[in-house]
């Protein structure tokens, strides 16, 4: 009797799964990057003397609002129906990438002291076009899968 042990099972994961995964990923990367930053030189002292950038109540709130979204599409792309999750994914997925990458290249003349900020960017970045892609291939039922083919037909 001869079992082959080397194979391992293995199952497929639902999509919406894997976004809010994905969502979760992108959401630990911006709290350890926001931990790291706090190891710059006088950056807790600006903190505490209301010299940073989140000192206004306008930029705590967009802050906020850059912030909420993304652990909102955690629970949201898992109960939502497919189409709006979906949806949301590709769009909110599409403007973080964006705004990551802006953010990325914004760090161009302190690139030494920020290096690690420009790194979590750059991966929070991928982990969001992979959020757009996850949305844009989301799977078709069966039912609409052969409804479409027999349609082409």
């Amino acid at each position: 009797m001869s079992r082959n042990t080397s194979k391992l099972e293995d199952f497929k994961v639902n999509v919406r799964i894997k976004l809010a995964a994905l969502w979760t990923t992108v959401m630990f990367c911006y709290i350890y990057e926001d931990y790291f930053e706090l190891y710059v030189p006088k950056k807790v002292a600006g903190i505490i003397s209301g010299d940073a950038f989140l000192s206004s109540p306008e930029a705590r709130f967009v802050g906020a609002l850059l912030l909420i979204l993304p652990a909102l599409m955690i629970f949201l792309s898992l109960v939502l129906v497919p189409k709006l999750s979906r949806l949301l994914n590709i769009i909110l997925g599409t403007f973080y990438t964006a705004l990551l990458l802006w953010i990325a290249s914004n760090y161009s003349d302190k690139w030494r002291t920020f290096a690690f900020a420009v790194f979590f960017a750059i991966v929070e970045s991928i982990v969001t076009s992979i959020i757009v892609w996850y949305a844009w291939k989301w799977p078709r039922s069966r039912d609409a899968a052969s409804a479409a083919s027999s349609k082409s037909s």
